[in-house]
């Protein structure tokens, strides 16, 4: 989420530039594990909401809340947090669109949320984020889970919950594509301004 997504790419060859650092079932084993540790760290389910971050952290988060029902038996509140008008860099890109947010009914007061994005990078849209759930309740406690952690931090926040560690440069780009959202699955990593990476 933290970079522009503004196209839907297409599962074709003018976008299958760069190399794949996670297939269909690297993603599948590493959500697998995620879901594991939210529930081995939370012991249990009970009190939890997984809020995704819109567009692909907002798939993740249900695919998350499927595995947890799978293997707890319950269900898992989800829903999605938007985070646009809360961004740092809204003066140098005023025309971003503004998403939806979808909140449980129970709300997320005295609740464990788990913040569910896909690549996280500088941190920027993790603070956004942290702004907009204090704008909606207080939550007991905040955990942050994401399928590809990059580096390049700029504030002070790190995952809880890590499918990937992929040390990058920072001219390049990391693509995460779902099936639900772009018709294929992978994370590729290629140079900056490589067509099809976005």
């Amino acid at each position: 989420m933290e970079r522009p997504d503004t196209a839907v790419p297409r599962p074709d060859a003018a976008n299958a530039s760069g190399r794949i650092v996670l297939t269909e079932a690297d993603i599948s084993r590493a959500l697998r594990r995620i879901a594991h540790e939210i529930i081995e760290h939370n012991k249990g389910v009970q009190d939890l909401v997984i809020l995704g971050i819109p567009t692909r952290g907002e798939v993740l988060a249900q695919r998350i809340e499927r595995l947890l029902h799978e293997i707890e038996g319950t269900d898992v509140p989800v829903g999605s947090l938007d985070v646009t008008m809360y961004r740092d860099d809204l003066r140098s890109q005023p025309t971003r669109a503004v998403g939806h947010t979808s909140i449980p009914g129970d709300g997320i007061d005295d609740r464990t949320v788990v913040l569910v994005d896909d690549v996280l990078y500088s941190g920027r849209t993790v603070r956004a984020a942290l702004d907009a759930l204090g704008d909606l309740g207080r939550p007991r406690a905040v955990r942050l889970a994401v399928l590809v952690d990059r580096g390049h931090r700029e504030l002070p926040i790190r995952a809880d919950h890590v499918g990937k560690n992929l040390p990058t440069a920072r001219s390049e780009r990391v693509s995460v594509r779902l099936a639900e959202h772009d018709g294929v699955e992978e994370v590729r990593i290629a140079a900056s301004g490589s067509e099809g990476i976005r």
